[in-house]
Parts: C-alpha cells; sequence; structure tokens
C-alpha cells in the first residue's frame, strides 16, 4: 500500500495516481485528520505563473514588475533616470548606444482564500459533498501556498456567521483555517438556506475590506447567488488583487438521467418530481447553465480565471494537472 513520508516533504509509493485518489474527498462532513494530510499532496503545487502586481511590497514572489532584482529579465535602451550601475557595456560597446540591463524585482503575493460553507453547498449525489469538496480545495491551495513560502489568510463564511484568518507564513495560519473550516462544516444541516442567510454580494463587498492590494485571493463556492451586484464588487477586487474564482457542483444539478426518480420535500408534503419529461429536463438543465453562464460571463468581461470542478471528478489529479510544477 502507498504510504506519505512523514516527513511532509515527499509522496513516497509504488503509485502516485492511487495515492492521490485516496486524498480525494469522500462523504457529507469533512474530518481534520483528512484537510491535515492534504499538506503531501500540495508539496509540488505552484498557484500563480508571474503576473503584473499593483503591490510595492517586497517578497519572495517573482512577478512582471521591472526595477532592480535578482532575475534578469532584459537589455533595453537607456533611458534617463536609469540607474548607471545597470548599463550593459558590452552592448553599449558593441552598438555605440547605452543600454542597461533590467531584472525582474522579487514580490511578496499574500494568498487569500475564501471557502463558501453556505447550506445550498451541503448537497451531492456522489462521492462527496460540494460543502466537503470547497473545503479540500481551499485546504489544498492553502497548505500550498504555505509550501512556496507565502503568508496564508482566508475566510470561511457560512449562513449567518464568517471568520476571517489574518495572513501569515505560519503552519498556525494554515491550521487555523482548517479547524474554522471544519467548525463551519459540522454545522451543516440542510440543502436549504435560513432566512437571513449570507448573500455572496456581502460576502464580497466584506473581502474588499480584508483582501490588502497585490494578493492572490481564491474565491471558493457553488455560486448559486451570483448576481450583477456581485460582478461590480469582483471588479472591484480585480483593481488590486489576483482574482480566481473556483466553480464546485454537483452532476446531479447539472443533468437529471430520464430514468432518474426523485422526490422533494418541505417537511410537511412531498412531491414527485416529472424527471421523464423532456420539457422538465429542459428546464431544469437551462437553469444550471444559466447560474453558470452568469459566472463565465463576468469571469471573461473582467479577465478573471475561472475553474470548475464536480464532485465526482478525481480533484487531486485535477488540480495537479492545474497547478503542478512537475507536467
Amino acid at each position: 500500500m502507498s504510504q506519505l513520508n512523514s516527513g511532509g516533504s515527499t509522496l513516497s509509493g509504488l503509485n502516485l495516481k492511487s495515492v492521490l485518489a485516496n486524498l480525494n474527498p469522500k462523504g457529507a462532513y469533512i474530518d481534520l485528520a483528512s484537510l491535515l494530510r492534504l499538506r503531501f499532496a500540495a508539496q509540488d503545487l505552484r498557484l500563480f505563473v508571474p503576473r503584473p502586481v499593483k503591490s510595492l511590497l517586497n517578497g519572495g514572489e517573482r512577478t512582471r514588475f521591472r526595477g532592480r532584482g535578482m532575475d534578469f529579465e532584459e537589455v533595453r535602451l537607456y533611458q534617463a533616470g536609469d540607474d548607471i550601475r545597470s548599463i550593459d557595456w558590452r552592448v553599449t560597446a558593441r552598438t555605440q548606444v547605452p543600454h542597461t540591463k533590467v531584472y525582474r524585482e522579487e514580490r511578496e503575493r499574500p494568498v487569500f482564500i475564501l471557502i463558501d460553507q453556505r447550506s445550498p453547498l451541503f448537497f451531492g449525489s456522489q462521492q462527496c459533498f460540494k460543502s466537503v469538496l470547497a473545503a479540500h480545495i481551499g485546504t489544498n491551495l492553502a497548505w500550498a501556498a504555505l509550501n512556496n513560502g507565502d503568508r496564508v489568510g482566508g475566510m470561511l463564511f457560512g449562513d449567518t456567521q464568517q471568520r476571517d484568518i489574518r495572513p501569515r507564513r505560519s503552519k498556525h495560519a494554515v491550521l487555523e483555517l482548517l479547524h474554522h473550516i471544519q467548525d463551519f462544516n459540522q454545522q451543516l444541516r440542510s440543502p436549504i438556506s435560513p432566512n437571513g442567510s449570507k448573500s455572496l454580494r456581502e460576502v464580497l463587498t466584506d473581502t474588499r475590506r480584508i483582501a490588502k492590494p497585490g494578493c492572490a485571493l481564491f474565491i471558493i463556492s457553488d455560486f448559486h447567488d451570483y448576481t450583477n451586484e456581485c460582478e461590480q464588487q469582483l471588479f472591484e477586487l480585480a483593481r488590486h488583487t489576483d482574482v480566481t474564482l473556483i466553480h464546485v457542483y454537483d452532476p446531479l444539478e447539472k443533468h437529471l438521467a430520464s430514468n432518474t426518480r426523485l422526490t422533494v420535500s418541505n417537511g410537511q408534503s412531498r412531491l414527485q418530481l416529472p424527471t421523464d419529461e423532456n420539457t422538465f429536463q429542459e428546464a431544469y438543465q437551462t437553469a444550471f447553465s444559466e447560474r453558470l453562464d452568469r459566472v463565465v460571463s463576468s469571469s471573461k468581461r473582467l479577465g478573471i480565471a475561472l475553474l470548475s470542478y464536480a464532485t465526482t471528478d478525481n480533484v487531486q489529479q485535477a488540480l495537479r494537472e492545474r497547478f503542478s510544477t512537475k507536467k
């Protein structure tokens, strides 16, 4: 049987895929031990490639902000105000025109992870619930950020509560995040939102207060209540942060097989859904497509990355395909 190195630095075993499969989310609730094990699976994940930054904080993340730094970027024509210590004398002598070396500075990029644990995510038809999938994805991202030396923080939000974790470059920050994930996840009892439940718009508005300029912001949700107001808040966030949306869903939300028999209840009466009727099938699929299209269209307009994972996906393998440094 494949095993994980207890030192926390490498994955070992006969079959990496089988190890990752064993770490995939399962069931209706998460447990802290399963989230702790994900640290090993995230060891070679890198959450982002170098991109322009809007923060002037120094740190360890490479970006395309140009200036004096450790990594050589290019040689270009000398411009007034350039540091004469950076003049490339060989190119200058060869071309008889002053040229200067430009370097890519190292910049810090704190990672801030929003994880939705509201009632509508307490649903799943196979393998795991959406709430469990969101928790596992967020945990992978947190461990990956810590392994890369980034500061890690986040926000857990449920129907009526939220918990903020200040970004820190510490294992304690990730552990604090995991404990809150477990607490919020264990409180879920029904897929029906209670009265007064937090909306995604409210959460995104509050995120603008917490997420500092220049951070990498990952938002994990099913986006069931995504509205135009949400897009406006994302627009404001995307002006100062690097936003990635991660959409989670269950295949049963996307498509109902005609031979599927489903009965719904409000606790007082029961109703069997006409899943064998074409009109019902079309309306059901259209409702899901329209919800997802709103998010897809917004992400394209705002230039925001959007990933989508189903509860039946091999999410560990999918994350490696998207973020792994080992192709």
